[in-house]
């Protein structure tokens, strides 16, 4: 399976702007899965009354392209719901199948968790033979959250994750790879939002035994998930078998 992410400079709070300067940087490009960044719409923004979609606006937008491209694609965006607001991460098929994950650990730091409604639920989506643990930004963090029970292949990660954090970004992704056995992609955005926050070029794929397995060209990051070699290395190292046994209480 091919994965395609955009490391995309997120024009802050103009969604019209953002969808196309999305389509026009992925309209030669194919891929079984397209990712995009958190909140890819309108940059991370605790303007959620203002920002946040009320008629799916950036939904619609997904499963437009999705549809056109015939491939899957996946980001978060803003959304209002019964009276609250959530950070969305969908999972749009393109037979227009939608799957979506609210965030859980929202970054208190930012304010996010006094504007955002938390999400409760893990969510796993299943596409062309591969499952995907959905996961955003502050979640990497978390690791108990993300533990592989044997239901998963791959963890996606969609970030505005700053320049001045980096490095723990960057060592927490190539750890949930390892301790997961599992791939693991990352994708972050890149240049400078509305707050004056720096975000460096810092998208990563890694493998189960933590090689990069991803390569980049422009703001295209791209990776090729062999299932054959992940089955491979599980059936040799079968460290899973030894983990602890816990739920989750919300």
């Amino acid at each position: 399976m091919k994965i395609v992410g955009l490391n995309l400079d997120i024009v802050w709070k103009n969604k019209a702007e953002n969808f196309k300067i999305i389509e026009k940087e992925l309209q030669n490009l194919e891929a079984d899965l397209f990712l995009l960044p958190e909140m890819f719409s309108t940059g991370f923004c605790m303007d959620a009354a203002e920002v946040s979609d009320r008629n799916e606006e950036s939904l619609e937008f997904l499963k437009k392209i999705s549809k056109e491209k015939n491939a899957a694609f996946c980001g978060s965006a803003p959304v209002e719901e019964n009276g609250n607001f959530y950070n969305r991460m969908y999972f749009i098929k393109p037979d227009g199948e939608v799957s979506f994950y609210d965030k859980r650990h929202l970054f208190s730091f930012s304010g996010e968790d006094k504007v955002y409604t938390p999400g409760k639920k893990r969510v796993i989506v299943e596409y062309n033979g591969v499952r995907f643990l959905l996961q955003v930004c502050y979640d990497l963090r978390f690791p108990v959250f993300a533990r592989n029970n044997d239901d998963y292949d791959t963890i996606l990660y969609v970030a505005n994750w700053p320049e001045k954090r980096v490095g723990a970004w960057e060592h927490l992704l190539k750890a949930r790879a390892i301790e997961n056995l599992s791939f693991t992609f990352g994708l972050n955005r890149i240049g400078t939002d509305g707050n004056n926050l720096l975000y460096q070029e810092s998208s990563h794929c890694f493998f189960a035994d933590g090689r990069e397995i991803s390569h980049k060209n422009g703001n295209i990051v791209s990776a090729e998930l062999d299932m054959n070699e992940l089955k491979d290395f599980r059936k040799h190292f079968q460290f899973l078998n030894d983990r602890d046994s816990f739920s989750i209480h919300s």
